[in-house]
């Protein structure tokens, strides 16, 4: 960018003033900032039409996600002057499925959400995300309703194509991701060159779910949803901690959840809710077991949604990552495109 050079007259001499590099400029454009304006008013109107809720939920929580892949932003601050630890969230689920225990009724939520230390072209510390929850909706239906979603917000007709996660692992990387050995999962990993990571002195499901995530991630996401928006569905059960299971067409049990890929990129999440506080206790504290093995900090469980999830009604819910939905509409390559700060100019 060109210098520009004020000059102001002080008596016999002249003070240059340099606003050459113009450091407090966005990286979103205005006209990029009308086309999220926008957009936000469209998914406003579409859940209105709907009757669906919005909602607002707190950013800052005593508990915190414990899932040993999503690292929480703590603040420290002080209540009735003592000292205490909040975290931001990484997602408004947990407030949000309290908030259906009560109400039993749809609702919705935007919200700037928070995960520590990513930074990249389609990441970045705080991010804008979607998140929405029907009762009595099955995953199908909450499918439908992305669909009509994308359509109101692209304006132009827009068809899903659904791919088992087995027939996208078998078809970019060669191999059963349910029934291949460990060995074997490495050995293609290797082989495709993709990264090799250390999972010494974690049990063999851990093992597997890592060798699995690292090949889907690098062999096929890339490929997905180039030609039509793509749900990939019938995931591994590992793969969602806060989802039900079922028995698939071959006798596989499966996470009923699915994600939405476009261009490559991860949109949406989905799951068919959990509501066993057992279970999700036991899911919670194994995740800390995994936390507390890889040198990180234990997250306190929130006992609140645990109490609340005995009430929960049978429902789906989704969660859409707002600025990387907007990058795909608009043709963007990069988050810092379509967010006025990203968190390194914040």
């Amino acid at each position: 960018m060109t210098a520009q050079i004020a000059t102001f007259s002080t008596g016999n001499s002249a003070l240059k003033l340099s606003v050459a590099n113009k450091s407090f400029a966005p990286t979103m454009t205005l006209a990029m900032a009308k086309q999220r304006a926008k957009m936000l008013i469209d998914i406003r109107a579409f859940f209105a039409e709907r009757e669906v809720l919005e909602v607002q939920t707190p950013l800052l929580s005593r508990s915190a996600n414990t899932d040993t892949f999503l690292q929480s932003v703590r603040a420290d601050v002080h209540y009735q002057d003592k000292p205490m630890s909040y975290y931001l969230h990484t997602s408004p689920e947990f407030a949000m499925k309290r908030l259906l225990a009560s109400w039993r009724s749809p609702i919705f939520q935007i919200c700037p959400v928070f995960r520590d230390n990513e930074i990249g072209r389609r990441h970045n510390i705080e991010f804008t995300m979607l998140e929405w929850y029907r009762p009595d909706f099955s995953l199908s239906q909450l499918a439908e309703e992305l669909r009509l979603l994308l359509e109101a917000v692209s304006k132009r007709p827009v068809v899903l194509n659904h791919y088992r996660y087995i027939d996208a692992f078998l078809d970019f990387v060669g191999i059963h991701p349910l029934t291949a050995s460990i060995e074997a999962l490495q050995a293609v990993a290797e082989d495709k060159g993709v990264a090799s990571v250390d999972f010494s002195g974690m049990d063999s499901e851990d093992i597997r779910q890592g060798w699995l995530d690292l090949l889907f991630s690098h062999l096929v996401e890339p490929n997905l949803g180039h030609e039509l928006p793509t749900l990939i569905i019938d995931y591994p059960k590992a793969t969602a901690a806060l989802a039900k299971t079922a028995i698939d067409k071959d006798g596989n049990e499966v996470a009923r959840r699915f994600e939405l890929y476009i261009n490559g990129i991860e949109i949406a999440n989905a799951y068919d809710e959990l509501a066993d506080s057992a279970l999700l206790r036991s899911r919670f504290e194994a995740d800390n077991a995994r936390r507390r093995y890889h040198g990180l900090p234990i997250m306190p469980i929130d006992e609140h949604l645990l109490a609340a999830s005995e009430n929960l009604p049978n429902c789906s819910g989704i969660a859409v990552g707002f600025d990387r939905l907007l990058m795909v509409i608009t043709g963007a390559t990069s988050l810092s495109e379509v967010i006025p700060f990203p968190s390194d100019l914040a």
